[in-house]
């Protein structure tokens, strides 16, 4: 149950008996997909969080299942990004929500290195301010992200309850993701199924890994060949999960990792020198298509991008080695 008290928003909740034997912030996290695990797990160190004995102040807390807890969640305090006036591409756009064609080099959200012209900064341009604080900093909107260097479409929250409603979805794993990618070698079988869980590798915080069952958070993608070449192929990839880097790990895993990425695979010399021909510098990936239940309509909405002028001039040399 929500309520507002003053400048905060009071929610109380019981956590399911499935939980037992969880840490706090997961169950949490479970029960709450609208935030994310370290929001919470920071309102939990802010003493935020009570249950029947008091605060609690330890994420890592084990929980028994059933325990009823109250989390008092303060108003999202001003973002200090400055609005910038970057263009953007708005496929879709009414007042709950916006859809996004995202150009590959645009970073979606300030973070290190990286703390001038996003695309939240060219957000809260376009929309001056009339977007989500469910992050815990007012008007981002961001529900979901994709790399600087991909390219494609993203839907952003405009309200709290938008923002809320397509989380769920998100957390539910019912939102349609569907990308356009061209891999190193050409798949056999041509189509399949990738189920490996992840994790942040331990041997390199920045990169992201395949590790054992119960070690990261499970992770499936769904690929088809779309069109093979002599050295490469064009391949779909449907995302069951959305974890970071989700594709490029798993297609580098069975030893098809997109063509430009250094990050998660290695270029065969002849596709290297494609790529250097037609200045091709980043992962060859594209969220191609976007299909989510919309907040306020509950209409079943679906969007496509068309490839980028960068993937379609790949294609079109690739496509004179075609097996």
């Amino acid at each position: 149950m929500h309520r507002a008290m003053g400048a905060e928003t009071i929610i109380d909740l019981v956590l399911p008996a499935s939980a037992a034997g969880w840490r706090l912030d997961r169950a949490l996290a479970a029960a709450l997909p609208q935030h994310s695990r370290e929001r919470l797990k920071a309102l939990v160190g802010g003493g935020r969080v009570t249950g029947a004995a008091g605060v609690l102040w330890d994420p890592a807390l084990k929980v028994k299942g059933g325990e009823a807890l109250t989390l008092a969640i303060p108003e999202p305090r001003p973002s200090d990004t400055i609005a910038q006036d970057i263009p953007l591409t708005i496929i879709y756009e009414d007042d709950a929500l916006l859809v996004v064609d995202k150009p590959a080099g645009l970073v979606v959200h300030p973070a290190a290195g990286n703390f001038d012209a996003t695309m939240v900064h060219a957000l809260l341009h376009h929309c001056a301010g009339r977007l989500s604080g469910i992050g815990g900093v007012a008007r981002p909107g961001i529900v979901h992200r994709i790399d600087k260097d991909t390219s494609g479409l993203l839907v952003v929250a405009k309200t709290d309850p938008a923002h809320e409603f397509l989380s769920r979805q998100f957390a539910a794993h019912t939102v349609e993701r569907r990308y356009a990618a061209v891999v190193a070698g050409v798949p056999i079988p041509p189509n399949g199924r990738i189920d490996a869980p992840l994790a942040r590798s331990p041997a390199n915080r920045q990169k992201i890994a395949i590790v054992g069952v119960g070690r990261g958070k499970r992770a499936v993608t769904h690929f088809r060949t779309v069109r093979a070449f002599r050295q490469a192929a064009q391949v779909e990839c449907r995302l069951e999960t959305g974890r970071t880097h989700q594709i490029r790990v798993h297609m580098a895993s069975i030893g098809h990792a997109l063509l430009g990425d250094a990050t998660y695979g290695r270029t065969p010399a002849e596709l290297s020198r494609v790529l250097q021909e037609i200045g091709f510098a980043r992962q060859a990936l594209h969220a191609r298509t976007l299909g989510f239940v919309h907040p306020l309509t509950q209409e079943n909405l679906s969007f496509e991008s068309a490839l980028p002028a960068d993937i379609l001039e790949l294609i079109s040399r690739l496509s004179g080695a075609e097996v």
